[in-house]
Formats: C-alpha cells, sequence, structure tokens
C-alpha cells in the first residue's frame, strides 16, 4: 500500500481518500492524483491489490480485495469522512465494498464501470485476455505501447512504476464476473459518484447504473476515455474535491445547532 498525506503535521485530514486501481495495473498509477488531492488537506491512500503491484504473488479473490480495501479506509475518525475511488476494475470492487460494507465509507466514486462485467462483453475480454496471455511476453509490449499511445509521458510512467500484472486478467476477470452489479449499487447506502470520461467505450449502461442507486450522480468528463484519471487528471481530481465537499456538508447538516 501507498500513501500520500496532507504532511500538516497533527491536523485533522478534510477526509480520508483511498484509492483503487485498474487491471494489471498498481497503486503507482494513481501518483499523479496523490499529489494533486494532498493538496487539499486529504489524507490520500494507495492500495495494491492482490495479484497487483506489491502484493503481485498474492492470488487474486473477491474476499482478498475487499480485506485490502477495508484495511485502507481503516476505523471511523470522527469528523473524517471516508471516500473510496476506485477506476475500473477498483470501480466495480468499490461497489461491491460498499455493499457488503455499509458502515465502513461515507461515499464512493466509482469511475470508469458503466458496464456490467457479463455476458457477450466479459466472454469477449476473457477471450481477449486467453490470446494475449499466449504472447511470448504475455503481453507487456502491448500493454506498453497502448498506454503510450493514448497517455502523455507522464502518465505513462506512472501506469508502469509499479509493475504490470500480466497474469492477472484471467482471475481477475473470473471473479468479477460473479458480481451482480446493479444489485450491488441498489444496497449502497453512501452516495455514489459515477464518473466517466466522454470518450469511454465502457459507459454504455451508464443510465441504467444511475438508475439503480439510492442517492447518485453522473458526472461527465469531456475529452477523457476510460483511464480518465489519467487523461484528465485536474478534471478527475476536482471530481473527487467535489464527492468530499459534498461529504463534508452533508456532515455539517447534521451536526447538533446548539
Amino acid at each position: 500500500m501507498s500513501s500520500a498525506r496532507s504532511g500538516r503535521g497533527e491536523r485533522m485530514p478534510r477526509a480520508r481518500v483511498v484509492l483503487v486501481h485498474g487491471i494489471r495495473t498498481s497503486a503507482s498509477m494513481w501518483r499523479g492524483q496523490a499529489v494533486r488531492l494532498a493538496r487539499h488537506d486529504l489524507d490520500v491512500v494507495a492500495v495494491d491489490l492482490p495479484g497487483h503491484g506489491a502484493r503481485i504473488d498474492e492470488p487474486f479473490s473477491l474476499a482478498a480485495a475487499m480485506r485490502v480495501i477495508g484495511d485502507a479506509l481503516g476505523p471511523p475518525a470522527p469528523g473524517t469522512p471516508r471516500l473510496l475511488v476506485g477506476l475500473s476494475l477498483g470501480g466495480y470492487l468499490g461497489i461491491e465494498f460498499a455493499a457488503r460494507h455499509p458502515d465502513a465509507l461515507d461515499g464512493l466514486v466509482a469511475a470508469s464501470c458503466g458496464t456490467r462485467p457479463r455476458g457477450p462483453a466479459l466472454r469477449g475480454y476473457q477471450a481477449l485476455a486467453r490470446l494475449i496471455g499466449r504472447l511470448p511476453d504475455r503481453g507487456r509490449w502491448m500493454n506498453d505501447a497502448v498506454a503510450r499511445m493514448f497517455l502523455s509521458p507522464s502518465a505513462v510512467e506512472d501506469v508502469v512504476a509499479g509493475g504490470v500484472a500480466l497474469d492477472a486478467m484471467q482471475p481477475t476477470l473470473a471473479a468479477v464476473g460473479e458480481l451482480d452489479v446493479l444489485a450491488s449499487i441498489a444496497a449502497v447506502r453512501v452516495p455514489i459518484w459515477f464518473v466517466n470520461g466522454r470518450l469511454d467505450h465502457f459507459r454504455v449502461e451508464e443510465r441504467r447504473m444511475l438508475r439503480a442507486a439510492r442517492d447518485a450522480r453522473l458526472v461527465h468528463v469531456e475529452r477523457a476515455t476510460h483511464l480518465v484519471s489519467l487523461v484528465r487528471p485536474d478534471e478527475f481530481a476536482g471530481a473527487v474535491l467535489g464527492a468530499v465537499a459534498e461529504l463534508e456538508r452533508r456532515a455539517a447538516a447534521r451536526r447538533p445547532t446548539r
């Protein structure tokens, strides 16, 4: 687990923000976001999921992923809301965690996960993963080439700095394919921000997901593709900061007045 903190001594942070990466990447993909968010008195922690980053030798499972997220969120601290932020795989896992552990967080940003991982789309993705896994380098060259095609040099460096989980796709896709994402969304009690790049091919069911939620809003980032936090980092950080501000307003409204 990597961490970036506000650097203001013992001062209480405005919120604890836990960042969960996408498939085959690691906590390092959040380095730019951690720097941006920590400037705003936030306690920011980016995790490595099982099978990724520093945990690359650990087998991936939903139960293990839930434990990693729960440990990063930590126990409640009075006056410090806990916001879970996940992108793609991290978004699906964030939804599932929020449904299973309603008292462990105060808000959820689910980014770039606007299509349910099921049916022909999932099977096609799994077939592609098997094909990539048969390549001599298990797809590392392809992974890096695609990153260089769509991301800035600094963003590419962030994506690959923590290593590329070349063997994670099959077990991760199999586990995520078991989720009932709509049912989990409906069970989430905290506010959800669905944040998607306007050009993201994964947002075809975003409106259905929005309707399934008790308390949610949909945020589009213009000129952003699937890796929205890396393609438009300032705009993504703004969306997270907006979620923090809303949690602060809600917390203030619940405080008793004298």
